[in-house]
């Protein structure tokens, strides 16, 4: 378990009514050009780290033009390159997103040492969460049956 302090930013959505938006993970410097074509049609996107490129980020165009994106245990600058430490820089460790339905919460999900086994203890994070988005395992698994939800949307890349 890393103990550096983790930065977070919040962002307040709630008064958009209704919001379309687009959910991934663990891209890994590759972006589909179908999931772009989807990330076009929906009004925001969250990208739960492992991003990997600027290049990823700078082609998802949703039609609001907001991108939330959390870095992974990959989003590094000897990774990123450089070039782009100060992209790099800007994105949260945590992202906590308020909307008109409740609150999503976002985080990679490698700071948590069950997470291959065991996503519950992000239940215990963010228990004001309606939804607790993640990455990491590379694995879609959604967990409904209790609030807050949990949901990791896969490898994308």
């Amino acid at each position: 378990m890393n103990h550096c302090a983790v930065s977070k930013q919040e962002f307040d959505l709630s008064h958009h009514r209704r919001l379309s938006v687009t959910i991934l993970s663990d891209t890994h410097g590759y972006l589909d050009p179908m999931v772009a074509a989807m990330a076009r049609e929906t009004d925001i996107v969250l990208h739960a780290g492992d991003i990997m490129a600027a290049e990823v980020l700078a082609a998802l165009q949703p039609r609001m033009g907001r991108v939330i994106a959390v870095r992974g245990n990959n989003d590094v600058e000897s990774v990123w390159g450089r070039q782009n430490r100060l992209t790099l820089a800007g994105i949260p460790d945590v992202a906590v997103i308020r909307c008109a339905g409740g609150i999503v919460a976002m985080e990679h999900g490698h700071r948590l040492a069950t997470i291959d086994h065991d996503h519950y203890p992000l239940a215990y994070r963010y228990p004001y969460a309606r939804l607790v988005d993640y990455g990491h395992t590379q694995r879609l698994r959604l967990d409904d049956e209790k609030r807050p939800w949990l949901l990791n949307p896969g490898a994308a890349g």
